[in-house]
């Protein structure tokens, strides 16, 4: 299909657009008796199990206990009820691998009885574990291809559900997933270690509070999602989309984002439509979806969940992603999550909205209303600060990938230096604690009067925000604003559990020795450890323009890690810091921690080769021939010209003649780098890697640049792909 046809039919889908079937009707069933309805949730468990089975596995959900194995028959069994009565006919042990998406395994619920029918069976040890191959996915060197025993473990803290399909329904179960030796070949495992990890270190610093029988603190976690929608007709129409989840060509459109009139815009009825199916399907699977919006850029819009615990959070992020993609094909819709889909405008974040707490002392995060007399909050406060300064490197490598290089550092994701934002209350607040070991005021909220008669006075926050700051105080937790789009959460969750843990660790331990106990001596050591903590971290905070030069310069002074590229970011994970760190706190071994980071140099790698040669097939036999007829045309009109005697201004005849010329020399230096032609060829990801950044990518450029300036000369019905202007405005 070429772009004018795509562009017939997109035109023609919008235009002709009706609902597919009947208006989803939440007056009939409300939100309240939708939420929850395929998850095997605590409240069907305490319906379905006998009581003491019940408590055992809310024992295990809410103290981290280990399950007794005894019950899991028991649990089979009434989930395998539950999941029949709502058609299920198969179980599925969903787990994520370290290519970062959802991976899953079904099995039928049928066994033969031998006397030729068949009974439903799903026992216990089915339940609890299960054995997909492990040999095709990533692991780093730590399977071998002939190596292919692999392990799913249940996962009691994230319920079960039921996965709905046009003809039928499937239970699905979370899994952990993790080789025959015992190591984490997954994203789940690591995450519920440094949850484990966190509570341990965590307890130590309320019990020297004073805190008696606390219960499990866990972290939380809220992200925002941002994604964009086009036509179908487009995407089918650029193989590019296809194949790498980004536009490897396009011009900018006359009209981009610079009026800011999609930005909370009104959103098209496709898409609202599309956004409300969507938020029913998660409800169903108890998702806490809250919040939709446009988005900046055109065609961008974004969905928010409240806060929930950070592995379940995970998980339900994993399921948005696939969620949205799915409801989108059926309003002839796409869904593009790769960070940057479109040059020129506004690519898409994942936020990590992140804070940590329990049922017995609540947000431990949140500042209350004086902070200065918090002390409990600051504590926590600060060991965020001396997490984050310590271990900015991590971090940064967390989310460290292709895609995302696209994006840190433009106008709408954070740079790539990672520093704190706190805020004038609490900026304020530790810099009175900086200059005399304590704080003896808090900026208040005042309220606004706008100046409108029929408008009340409003309540002002104590301070404004900052959107350029990567990683920002935001009330009663922090945003981890350069999570890419696409990306799993979990990476970046075990990293702020794992560091936290490592700064509590050091805070209790150090305030258990000046205290030895005695609660009367806690005023005087918390003032004297956030004196030094905010000494030896407080460069890490920064309140202004995280765009600017002057603020590059003054990180350079503070010494502060700017790395802006992947290649230059994945070695953190193996500093020996970061290896002694995981390895204490029993959340990643040195192994593990090296696997990742092959793994990850890897997919860089694969991602670069699949845009090269996707970038080299398009323009080759895509866009050449194309440019080549157009100039046939110029050419022969300009003969027919001279033929006549009228005179041709072969300007534009020139211009095209250039630019394909440069072009074939463009196509002709990438051939030259392509996976198999000697540019690469290095079978250490690493160093791979560094050649693709190098040879590669600036070889991609080249070719997009003489594109994208032949798609702004070629006759517009020459021209083959969907243009900017048609994807990103026709909805």
């Amino acid at each position: 299909m070429s772009g004018s046809e795509a562009r017939l039919k997109a035109i023609s889908a919008v235009n002709s657009y009706q609902p597919l079937s009947a208006p989803l009707n939440f007056a009939e069933t409300s939100i309240g008796e939708l939420f929850g309805t395929n998850v095997f949730s605590l409240k069907v468990m305490k319906d379905r199990l006998p009581k003491s089975v019940f408590k055992a596995v809310v024992k295990t959900i809410d103290a981290a206990e280990p399950l007794d194995a005894s019950v899991a028959d028991t649990v089979a069994s009434a989930m395998k009820d539950w999941a029949i009565e709502k058609g299920a006919t198969h179980y599925a042990h969903v787990f994520y691998p370290l290519t970062g998406i959802t991976a899953e395994k079904h099995d039928s619920f049928l066994v033969p009885d031998g006397q030729g029918g068949a009974l439903s069976e799903f026992t216990g040890g089915q339940l609890i574990q299960g054995e997909p191959d492990a040999s095709s996915f990533p692991s780093g060197g730590i399977r071998a291809t002939f190596e292919a025993r692999g392990y799913t473990a249940w996962d009691v803290t994230s319920p079960a559900y039921i996965l709905e399909n046009p003809n039928g329904t499937t239970l699905v179960i979370p899994t952990a997933f993790f080789s025959w030796t015992g190591e984490a070949l997954d994203k789940k495992t690591p995450l519920l270690r440094s949850m484990k990890a966190l509570n341990t270190q965590a307890q130590r610093v309320l019990k020297v509070f004073g805190a008696k029988n606390a219960t499990l603190v866990t972290a939380s976690c809220g992200p925002e999602q941002e994604y964009f929608l086009i036509d179908r007709n487009f995407y089918f129409a650029r193989p590019d989309l296809i194949a790498t989840g980004r536009t490897l060509f396009g011009a900018p459109p006359p009209k981009g984002q610079e009026f800011a009139d999609q930005y909370f815009g009104a959103i098209p009825d496709r898409v609202l439509a599309c956004m409300l199916e969507t938020e029913r399907e998660l409800f169903k699977l108890g998702v806490p979806v809250k919040t939709r919006h446009n988005e900046v850029a055109p065609s961008q819009y974004e969905i928010a969940p409240i806060y929930e615990n950070a592995n379940v959070a995970a998980d339900h992020q994993q399921l948005t992603m696939l969620t949205l993609k799915k409801v989108a094909e059926k309003y002839g819709l796409c869904c593009l999550l790769h960070e940057k889909p479109f040059a020129g405008v506004n690519g898409s974040g994942k936020h990590c909205n992140w804070s940590l707490g329990n049922s017995t002392h609540g947000n431990l995060l949140d500042p209350g209303k004086t902070p200065h007399e918090n002390m409990q909050f600051l504590v926590f406060c600060a060991a965020v600060i001396r997490a984050v300064h310590k271990h900015a490197k991590l971090l940064r490598a967390v989310v460290a990938h292709a895609g995302n290089d696209h994006r840190l550092g433009a106008n709408e994701a954070p740079p790539a230096i990672i520093s704190i934002f706190l805020g004038d209350q609490l900026a304020d607040v530790f810099e009175q604690i900086k200059k005399s070991g304590s704080a003896a005021t808090s900026k208040q909220p005042g309220l606004m009067n706008v100046g409108v008669d029929t408008l009340p006075p409003l309540p002002k926050d104590a301070g404004d925000r900052n959107r350029t700051s990567p990683f920002a105080f935001t009330g009663n937790k922090f945003e981890f604003r350069a999570v890419g789009s696409n990306q799993s959460l979990s990476g970046p969750l075990v990293a702020l559990n794992t560091i936290m843990t490592e700064s509590l660790d050091y805070i209790a331990t150090e305030l258990e020795k000046a205290t030895g106990g005695d609660t009367s001596k806690l005023a005087g050591a918390v003032q004297v450890l956030l004196k030094q903590i905010i000494n030896d971290h407080g460069a890490v905070i920064f309140n202004g323009d995280g765009y600017s030069q002057e603020w590059q310069d003054e990180a350079a002074k503070r010494g502060l890690p700017n790395l802006k590229q992947t290649i230059d970011s994945l070695t953190a994970i193996t500093e020996k810091p970061v290896i002694d760190m995981f390895e204490k706190y029993k959340v990643l071994s040195e192994r593990e921690l090296k696997s990742r980071e092959e793994i990850y140099f890897e997919q860089y790698v694969l991602t670069l080769n699949v845009e090269a040669k996707m970038t080299h097939e398009i323009a080759k036999t895509v866009i050449y021939p194309h440019a080549v007829r157009y100039q046939s045309e110029l050419a022969a009109a300009a003969a027919n010209c001279k033929a006549a005697g009228v005179g041709f201004d072969a300007t534009i005849l020139g211009k095209v003649t250039d630019l394909i010329k440069s072009l074939v020399d463009k196509i002709g230096a990438l051939e030259h780098v392509l996976p198999g032609h000697g540019g690469h060829g290095v079978a250490n990801p690493k160093e791979a890697a560094g050649n693709c950044y190098k040879n590669m990518k600036p070889a991609i450029i080249a070719v997009r640049e003489v594109v994208d300036e032949l798609e702004t000369v070629v006759a517009d019905d020459y021209w083959p792909l969907p243009t900017y202007q048609e994807m990103l405005f026709i909805k």
